[in-house]
């Protein structure tokens, strides 16, 4: 959680900004003033210094998740598709790389190979096993302190559904008001919230069902209080077999699929005040149970999801600015983005939400392809985004480098296991890989054993997170060079008791950064992914496409 509850006097800042000149973080128990918690000593951001203005300081104790597509993960009996088992044969991996949460993707039953449109709420797809090895994988993820989420689609079910296929064939049916039907020749809105006409003919011609992502997945009617009822007991059901969460799919769908209402005062309101309903079912079962929703759009439409319903919601105008930000080579100023958004979900959340950063992930072109197969910008977009707060989020594969594109089938290949293109054991086949089919190189088993392969990279980042408590549950700060380089990317992560500089070169060439000292000197190199980089007399030589973390 993000907790916002220290704030800067203006005086006080004034006073902490002169006793701190010259002196760490670390020693803050010298400049606390009498009275005061020590945690007011740490402003948000640099004009918090300047001018003494009275910011809070802004804790995101967090996790890094990893995103797994079960059917595509390892697989357990051989029949080449990817299962519950499976995941928890390869905890060892995942604690290895230094995960502390995995996201399964939908695993209900469902006649399609992803899952989202489910046929069964209570049940777990076949293919995937049974209930009983989903407890087993949570209960083994536990023992190694990681935490297990699933997707929970409860937006639209699939025509497959009993629900559905009983309101089809019985108009008088109760679930016929489970969803929204109207006459085959009726007017309805058509301008569907995600592009095309949402409304689909019956078989029968007589009458039209409403399905905007899909023709086989009607939306279901949130007006009707049985099917929010339904669902949140469905949440406490899931939670009860010891998931610790959900990932939320479509969340700001819920209510108003049209583009002309999708974004009124009313359709999103409406959508808040069911994610607060949903909420408000799961403390009984499970008092921290994590939600984080997909709301793909701008931190002003996030922010009122983050009130008493979603601790957090992810992050894409973030991914985007990474990834580009590592192929340009160029600083994007994280911590001044960031700040703004977050002065939005503080206000919202009342300092209770935590952000979701990714690179990518099941419905977007794999870090790799989107940097033309650059391994020095994938390495220096995984190291911004693990320094950054809150649980970032890694999508399987990420870590060795595996490509992908559109048709989602090509962004969610098998996991790559093995050197030899004709795999191993566990090795799941359920479709041809187009983008990651020579194994090679790109593989777990090749970049194990490569302390310079991208699987290094990550666990070392990982391993830094993990022992550096600023940069696992800290804010962020802005934090301007005393010479501007703009290959280098500056900000600083700040607990109530610790703060540390993080920088990236994010360039081929080495570059001097200047530190300045608004903020205290920085005086020791905590942690270099470059033997090579040095600190002398304030200034920090950074070799090409390196990353250092500063005390």
């Amino acid at each position: 959680m993000a907790y916002g509850g220290w704030f800067v006097r203006a005086a006080i800042a004034a006073a902490l900004a002169a006793s701190l000149a010259g002196c760490s973080m670390n020693n803050a128990g010298g400049g606390k003033v009498e009275g005061e918690p020590v945690a007011s000593a740490v402003p948000t951001d640099a004009a918090a210094v300047k001018d003494g203005a009275a910011e809070p300081v802004d804790e995101q104790p967090g996790t890094v998740y990893y995103e797994i597509l079960v059917r595509s993960f390892y697989d357990s009996n051989g029949d080449g598709i990817g299962d519950l088992n499976g995941v928890t044969a390869k905890l060892d991996y995942l604690q290895q790389l230094g995960v502390g949460g995995i996201w399964l993707m939908p695993i209900n039953p469902s006649p399609s190979y992803h899952g989202y449109d489910v046929t069964d709420y209570r049940a777990v797809n076949p293919d995937y096993g049974t209930i009983d090895d989903l407890r087993q994988l949570t209960d083994e993820a536990h023992k190694r302190g990681i935490k297990v989420i699933m997707d929970l689609v409860v937006n639209h079910t699939s025509t497959e559904h009993p629900w559905f296929k009983e309101a089809l064939a019985d108009p008088d049916s109760k679930y016929r008001s489970w969803y929204h039907f109207a006459g085959a020749d009726e007017d309805a809105k058509a301008d569907g919230a995600v592009g095309s006409n949402p409304w689909h003919v019956t078989a029968d011609g007589k009458s039209k069902y409403l399905g905007v992502f899909w023709e086989g997945m009607p939306d279901l009617d949130f007006d009707n209080a049985d099917v929010r009822h339904e669902l949140v007991s469905i949440g406490q059901y899931w939670l009860e077999q010891g998931l610790d969460g959900f990932r939320l799919d479509a969340a700001k769908h819920i209510y108003g699929d049209y583009a002309s209402t999708i974004n009124s005062p009313e359709i999103q309101g409406a959508n808040q005040k069911w994610w607060q309903e949903f909420r408000r079912g799961m403390p009984g079962v499970k008092p921290d149970a994590y939600l984080v929703g997909e709301v793909w759009d701008s931190p002003v439409v996030i922010a009122p999801y983050l009130d008493k319903a979603l601790d957090s919601a992810f992050d894409f105008d973030l991914a985007g600015k990474l990834i580009s930000s590592a192929d340009r080579e160029r600083d994007s100023d994280l911590a001044f983005t960031l700040g703004k958004a977050y002065g939005l979900y503080e206000k919202s959340s009342g300092g209770t939400y935590v952000d979701a950063p990714f690179l990518s992930n099941h419905d977007q072109t794999r870090v790799m392809t989107a940097l033309n197969g650059n391994l020095a910008h994938a390495r220096m977009a995984a190291a911004m985004l693990l320094t950054l707060p809150g649980n970032p989020f890694i999508f399987y594969g990420e870590e060795i480098g595996m490509a992908g594109a559109k048709p989602d089938e090509y962004l969610r290949e098998p996991m790559v296991w093995y050197a030899n293109p004709a795999g191993g054991e566990g090795q799941t086949n359920w479709e041809p890989s187009k983008y990651n089919a020579d194994g090679s190189a790109v593989s777990v088993e090749s970049e194990q054993q490569n302390d310079q392969s991208l699987l290094a990279w990550y666990r070392m980042l990982l391993k830094w997170r993990s022992e550096e408590p600023a940069l696992r549950d800290g804010g962020i700060i802005a934090y301007s060079l005393k010479n501007a380089v703009p290959q280098v990317s500056a900000y600083v992560r700040a607990t109530a008791d610790e703060r540390v500089l993080v920088l990236h070169n994010l360039s081929g060439q080495p570059q001097k950064a200047e530190l300045a000292e608004e903020f205290g000197s920085f005086a020791k190199l905590s942690r270099k992914s470059d033997n090579a980089a040095e600190l002398s007399g304030g200034v920090v030589t950074l070799p090409p496409y390196s990353s250092v973390i500063l005390k």
